[in-house]
């Protein structure tokens, strides 16, 4: 016995076309997180910026109230200046020295005090600039890894694009034996897949072996009557519309075609892709519009 060399069963075909169906409903789901991702950042980034004008405002008061209070210092202490400088121009010469003493020092106070009061707004300035710096840095490292993913996302999708196009694109169709032009043919679960993720027609998957009465698939039974697993090549007897019609050596990947009162002028046709010990594999296709019951 020769086994066909590209046939799958069904149960590969049902798992191919969950793990690519899967594969499209994990890049949608990504796509949905990456927006709600970017939704986020953008509220990450609004708070940010809500914080910075918020430290500036507090920055803004605080700097008023502290430079009210140093220049009223530093006034009272130019004052005082200017007095004892004053009353020095009247005084002996140990009560002027004193006098002049005490002018100085208070003079240094000035200093001090200006430079308190610079030293103090330059470091809320850093303060301020040192949030908002790590705040910028944090949500470009937001956009950066947003946009990492992204790009993962899309490169991925348009793989799994490109794969489901090419596999489309490799796709045949061939004449029935009917005569018919058959739709596109698939020849394992990877391609079965694929069209299935087309949409064009219904697809039922077939595992058929010996039984004595025939196996329902959606409207349509089967029974098959002998197969040849050496020469792939099978007979089966279909009843539809209370008709029974058999298709005798018939070859693996070949459009068994045949007519129902629901698909109209589009034959349903049945492809076996394998012909084992057991019996056949393959799918029933019918028009998209019949559905199955």
């Amino acid at each position: 016995m020769s086994p066909t060399p590209y046939a799958d069963p069904p149960q590969r075909s049902g798992m191919m076309t969950a793990i690519v169906a899967g594969a499209i409903i994990a890049l949608v789901a990504a796509n949905i997180y990456l927006y709600v991702q970017i939704d986020h950042l953008r509220g990450d980034l609004a708070k940010t910026n809500e914080a910075l004008n918020t430290g500036l405002s507090n920055l803004k008061d605080q700097s008023s109230v502290t430079v009210a209070s140093q220049q009223r210092h530093i006034e009272t202490l130019k004052a005082e200046l200017e007095k004892t400088r004053q009353a020095a121009q009247t005084m002996s010469s140990q009560a002027k020295a004193d006098a002049e003493a005490h002018a100085e020092q208070i003079a240094r106070e000035i200093a001090a005090a200006q430079q308190k009061m610079q030293t103090q707004l330059g470091s809320e300035i850093s303060d301020v600039k040192s949030t908002s710096a790590a705040g910028v840095a944090a949500a470009n490292n937001r956009i950066s890894e947003v946009a990492t993913d992204v790009g993962s996302v899309r490169s991925q999708a348009s793989q799994t694009q490109d794969q489901l196009t090419k596999t489309i694109a490799d796709l045949k169709s061939v004449t029935g034996d009917l005569g018919v032009q058959s739709g596109l043919i698939a020849t394992n679960g990877k391609e079965l897949a694929a069209l299935r993720l087309k949409g064009e027609r219904n697809y039922t998957d077939i595992k058929l072996g010996k039984t004595k009465q025939p196996q329902k698939f959606g409207d349509v039974a089967l029974k098959l009557e002998n197969w040849n697993p050496k020469k792939n090549t099978y007979s089966v007897t279909v009843l539809v519309d209370d008709k029974t019609t058999e298709k005798k050596d018939k070859g693996v990947n070949e459009p068994v075609q045949f007519y129902t009162i629901k698909g109209g002028r589009t034959p349903y046709e049945l492809v076996i892709n394998q012909v084992n010990k057991e019996g056949i594999v393959g799918y029933l296709a019918t028009p998209k519009d019949t559905g199955t019951r």
